[in-house]
């Protein structure tokens, strides 16, 4: 028997307080009573991580593993260290027992018993009340401290103040901190003056050699617009002035996902709510000027500029240092290049020295990926074999058969063995003890097969699932692929936007990212927006659509 764990704590303070040990000490004196061995290997643990959500990295490495049929039995202690929500328990526990893996929880073992399943299905509900409610309860607690001004709304204070380090939620502890302040009060000043934007802002910055408050010697763009939009330097403290939603683009396709934050969008003022009246840096009337000169120079912002056609604007990054890039025209002869961002000035790029990489022709690159996005869909065999590569494996229904039969052939002659084996020491033909010897072996062998048939048996469940993929796939490239040579710049730029992911350009060589969609649902969608259902709904995420690079 393979014995695989699960254990999953909240929160941090959780971690530290040993509380995921004792959950793995549960599930260890379990598997020694059972007599069962767990390797190092198969404990799967997710430290900090809510069990609200399916981005877990522990989760991940758990159902990667079953699906390649590693193990024949998770335990955990109990549902709600699965999942809180019971649609994802139910998730769960069908998809690893589909890979012939029982899940067994210590609090209440599981059958298929109605009664049980019926107290799974009361449990999970509890579970996630239990959560909502909790919830609720404290988003509602801190509305009601923030009306009554004794709570404030930061995790850390806005750059330039300070607070009590006893009470950092106390509004009556927030003072000054007198050198950031006044480098506030530069900031706004500066930007006021004729003919200055945040880019030379950041520029007059990095000549006075201010630090950003990271402690960098060039200050970000983004930190300087958060600084001359934050009213929090007009004398009063907000709470609820944004609302978060969950991003919905890549960071950059070069690199790891990572763990990013929501998206922040500002909601109206009359819905923001005033907690606090602290020390003033700047006047309400500056603060006025700043919004409106940033809405002005907003609007002339060089990606509103449409005057050019670019194929494969903001879809390019520099395989040199990993930027993206953006297109520009050369007044000079009317050019357009696709540009690493790496190349602009220090106080924009933020780094000591430019990229080497050179400027890239976009009327090539848009000719070369064009034609060969045209080569991809007219011959798919490409995809499907990109697909098979990614799934883990292609077998031949035929072959799939010849391996079934031979192990169930196999276990019939193991089985008749033993049956032999059994009369022959009924009939006093061999002694007790070399019974016992010889059925052991045999055991072991059939064992083995058993556990050969299941990983089978994953693998033609595995193989079903491709088989609907590819023809989804060969389906969708013969609809798409006749109107390829009559399709308008608009028609391939939609078309380029659903199926590459990422261009990467290194000098000469050109990698090509594709996004291919592998359901329905997802043939509308570009790739970067799934990103919001891998981390909320992974289940829902066209079975998560296959890259291929070129």
């Amino acid at each position: 028997m393979r014995i695989a764990v699960y254990v999953r704590v909240s929160t941090r303070q959780q971690t530290e307080s040993q509380t995921i040990e004792q959950q793995l000490d549960r599930l260890r004196a379990h598997i020694q009573a059972q007599g069962w061995v767990l390797p190092d290997g198969n404990i799967f643990r997710d430290d900090g991580y809510s069990g609200a959500a399916l981005n877990r990295p522990g989760l991940d490495r758990l159902r990667d593993q079953a699906a390649a049929a590693a193990f024949d039995r998770v335990l955990i202690t109990a549902p709600d260290r699965l999942a809180r929500k019971y649609v994802h328990q139910v998730l769960l526990i069908e998809e690893l027992e589909r890979r012939g893996c029982q899940v067994e929880f210590l609090d209440r073992p599981m059958s298929q018993d109605p009664h049980d399943q019926l107290l799974l299905q009361i449990r999970g509900a509890v579970a996630e009340y239990e959560r909502t409610l909790i919830t609720e309860r404290m988003r509602r607690g801190r509305l009601s401290k923030y009306r009554a001004g004794v709570l404030l709304p930061w995790t850390r204070p806005p750059y330039g103040y300070r607070v009590n380090p006893e009470r950092p939620r106390d509004p009556t502890g927030v003072r000054l901190d007198p050198a950031e302040a006044a480098i506030v009060a530069e900031i706004f000043a500066e930007y006021l003056k004729e003919g200055v934007g945040l880019i030379s802002l950041a520029k007059h910055l990095y000549e006075q050699q201010i630090s950003s408050p990271t402690g960098k010697a060039h200050w970000g763009l983004s930190t300087l617009r958060g600084i001359l939009t934050n009213p929090t330097y007009t004398g009063q403290v907000y709470a609820g002035r944004m609302h978060y939603r969950p991003a919905r683009m890549r960071r950059s396709a070069t690199h790891p996902l990572g763990q990013p934050h929501d998206s922040a969008t500002l909601v109206p003022r009359e819905e923001w709510i005033p907690v606090a009246s602290i020390p003033a840096v700047v006047t309400q009337e500056q603060f006025e000027l700043a919004q409106t000169k940033l809405a002005h120079n907003q609007s002339f912002a060089s990606r509103h500029n449409k005057a050019h056609q670019y194929l494969l604007r903001a879809l390019i990054s520099c395989g040199v240092c990993q930027l993206a890039c953006y297109a520009r025209t050369v007044p000079e002869g009317h050019y357009g290049y696709y540009v690493c961002t790496g190349k602009d000035k220090p106080v924009q790029n933020r780094r000591e020295e430019k990229c080497p990489s050179r400027f890239i022709p976009a009327q090539q690159l848009d000719e070369l990926v064009w034609k060969d996005l045209c080569d991809l869909l007219t011959h798919p065999d490409m995809i499907i074999h990109a697909l098979e590569r990614a799934q883990g494996g292609h077998w031949l229904p035929q072959e799939l058969q010849a391996c079934q039969e031979n192990l169930r052939r196999g276990q019939v002659s193991l089985r008749q063995q033993l049956d032999r084996l059994t009369e022959a020491y009924l009939s006093s033909i061999i002694p007790l003890a070399e019974y016992q010897r010889r059925r052991q072996e045999l055991e072991q062998r059939y064992n083995a097969l058993e556990n050969q048939a299941q990983q089978l048996a994953s693998q033609v469940n595995h193989q079903k699932e491709l088989s609907g993929l590819v023809t989804h796939i060969e389906d969708f490239c013969q609809r798409v692929r006749t109107g390829l040579a009559a399709a308008t710049f608009e028609q391939k730029r939609q078309l380029v936007e659903l199926l590459v992911e990422r261009v990467i350009v290194t000098d000469s060589d050109v990698e090509i990212r594709y996004a291919i969609p592998t359901s329905s649902g997802s043939e509308h969608v570009r790739f970067c927006h799934l990103r919001s259902d891998y981390f909320n709904a992974p289940h829902l995420v066209g079975a998560a659509d296959v890259q291929i690079s070129q």
